[in-house]
């Protein structure tokens, strides 16, 4: 898994950073989601890898990167830190500007990456995921059937963690077979360690708060990104179903929006790895294998 890359242990100043990076050419992040590691990558870097310095971290709270002391309003597991972790990690490996992309919880991430530093940011992909301001304003019956684990992993009466840490693999449910033997390891090494599932519950309460805080701020300042953005979303995920056009959500929140499905279910990386990476090079303006 990631042959030819090199692990290493990043200190971003907030936290330390896990991440396996290799590649030659322009830089790019790529950010996992919920509660997946940057394991999740392990089909998708290798294909980039000859057009691309691909970098895969663990975010904050996720995997084997560090754990933060929480507050009470969850700010250290806000987007708007990882993003800052984002940069600061890119800049000790010698990248002052990159690409990001994000999936899931990671395109958040993504999105404070390029909301908060956009000399840092040259191009934005978000992959299934509208801004989290946008999805708690549009939350519905249906969202809530379907996304209930936003409101149990975010509140704090009844804490999530005692509930999911009972049997964590019943809880997230992956597979070797989905996810590749090795990649399947690293994700199962994360979720059985409590403080790893502390951290995600953390990760949702700051979605709820400060996350929608920040989100809601932007709107009103009428603040956009300014790097042109590829929305990525998959056929047999629900995004269609939750918000007809969520590439219109986004052509709110920038001037270049393109947009892409892919033929996947929600864990496109995994799935569709080949499609993913095609649409990856063609919006980042690589060659095509």
């Amino acid at each position: 898994m990631f042959e030819g890359f090199t692990e290493e242990r990043i200190d971003t100043g907030e936290a330390e950073l896990f991440v396996r990076h290799g590649g030659s050419g322009p830089p790019l992040l790529l950010l996992h989601g919920h509660p997946r590691t940057h394991a999740t990558w392990h089909r998708v870097a290798p294909l980039l890898a000859d057009g691309f310095t691909v970098v895969c971290p663990d975010l904050r709270g996720y995997g084997r990167s560090s754990k933060p002391p929480t507050t009470s309003d969850h700010e250290p597991y806000s987007k708007r830190a990882m993003a800052r972790d984002c940069v600061a990690l890119m800049h000790a490996l010698g990248h002052e500007r990159f690409a990001v992309a994000g999936h899931d919880r990671g395109a958040y991430v993504a999105q404070r990456v390029a909301m908060d530093h956009p000399d840092a940011a040259t191009r934005l992909v978000v992959m299934d995921a509208v801004p989290i301001g946008e999805a708690l304003d549009r939350a519905d019956a249906r969202f809530a059937a379907a996304w209930w684990h936003w409101f149990f992993l975010g509140q704090t009466d009844k804490p999530a963690e005692r509930v999911i840490s009972a049997d964590p693999d019943a809880w997230y449910r992956g597979t070797p077979e989905q996810m590749g033997a090795e990649a399947y390891e690293d994700y199962r090494r994360a979720i059985h360690d409590p403080a790893t599932v502390h951290a995600m519950c953390e990760d949702y309460r700051a979605g709820l708060g400060v996350d929608r805080t920040a989100d809601d701020a932007d709107r009103r300042a009428g603040r956009k990104i300014t790097c042109p953005v590829l929305f990525l979303w998959s056929e047999r995920d629900d995004m269609e179903d939750l918000y007809g056009d969520p590439l219109a959500i986004w052509r709110d929140w920038a001037g270049d929006v393109r947009g892409a499905s892919i033929d996947s279910g929600h864990h496109m990386a995994e799935e569709a790895p080949a499609e993913l990476a095609a649409e990856l090079r063609r919006f980042l303006g690589a060659r095509p294998v």
